[in-house]
């Protein structure tokens, strides 16, 4: 199996390792144009090499984006133009709509599989890719029906490799569900992190943080390139996720400017019910995304 990755950070670098491992491919190409991410790749054994994208899509039989979601709405149109017949393209954004629709009506659409890895760190580039980072995950495949049968077929080979579960989903349920999963936490982290950072005494504060404090603004340390465009491509659902979030944070600050002891009772013991969600899910998922969006977006 011929297999070309394109962007070599995180995600794509972590494909490489266990697909690799696993046995899944024979060849492994990357394409990446920061010089030093693709020496890296290269050095730390991700990829056998680097290669341009043409050449990178010269008989290939499997091509994974694994860019920017702005990188990925530019380039791939020009993957779908310049691929073999029988090569296999799936990206790994995390967001769908837009970079569906924008290949909807391409002669090679149905050799095109989007999904998305429900995995992740905040860390970036070709050293922060993990072995194992996808084992026990979701793996959301969207439009299958728009997909040829043999394409959908490797690409879900492919994330079995991985040790991954899939889920199915439209482009519109995709993203509808991550806006409150995995981008608003996002979003929170960011705004969490700003907040600390206006308080005028903030290095005693940050001499205080402790362990709550430093899980929940971890996201925060995320890369702008690989963040910016999410927000940007799934603005509408952010907004929804946003709003919904505000309102809950507004009662807990009514709740406690008031002094209403019923009601934050009653907040943080409806908050609490989200351990028996977890709970009841396979250990294997339990800190999967996927848990939440079952009980979330039903």
């Amino acid at each position: 199996m011929k297999i070309t990755i394109i962007g070599l950070g995180l995600i794509g670098g972590s494909i490489a390792k266990d697909l690799r491992k696993s046995g899944f491919a024979t060849e492994i190409r990357g394409v990446e144009t920061l010089p030093e991410n693709a020496n890296a790749a290269v050095q730390l054994g991700l990829v056998d090499q680097s290669v341009s994208l043409e050449e990178g899509l010269r008989n290939s039989d499997l091509v994974i984006v694994s860019t920017p979601v702005d990188i990925t709405l530019q380039i791939l149109p020009v993957i779908l133009d310049q691929i073999e017949s029988f090569t296999t393209v799936t990206d790994m954004g995390s967001t769908k709509r837009v970079v569906t629709e924008s290949v909807e009506l391409h002669p090679r659409r149905r050799n095109y599989v989007p999904a998305h890895p429900m995995a992740g760190t905040e860390n970036s580039g070709p050293e922060a890719a993990l072995e194992n980072l996808f084992q026990g995950k979701i793996a959301i495949v969207c439009d299958q029906e728009k997909s040829g049968p043999q394409h959908l077929a490797l690409v879900e080979k492919m994330f079995y490799a991985l040790g991954m579960n899939i889920a199915y989903m439209s482009s519109d349920e995709q993203d509808h569900s991550t806006a409150f999963v995995s981008h608003l936490p996002h979003a929170v982290a960011f705004a969490l992190a700003n907040a600390v950072q206006d308080k005028a005494d903030r290095n005693i504060i940050f001499d205080l943080a402790s362990g709550g404090f430093n899980s929940t603004v971890r996201l925060a340390k995320s890369s702008v390139s690989m963040w910016q465009p999410i927000f940007e491509q799934n603005s509408d659902y952010m907004k929804e996720s946003l709003n919904v979030y505000i309102k809950h944070l507004e009662q807990f600050r009514d709740a406690i400017v008031n002094k209403d002891s019923p009601q934050l009772e009653k907040l943080i013991t409806s908050a609490n019910h989200i351990r028996g969600i977890l709970d009841k899910q396979n250990p294997q998922l339990r800190k999967n995304e996927e848990t939440i969006i079952k009980y979330y977006t039903r």
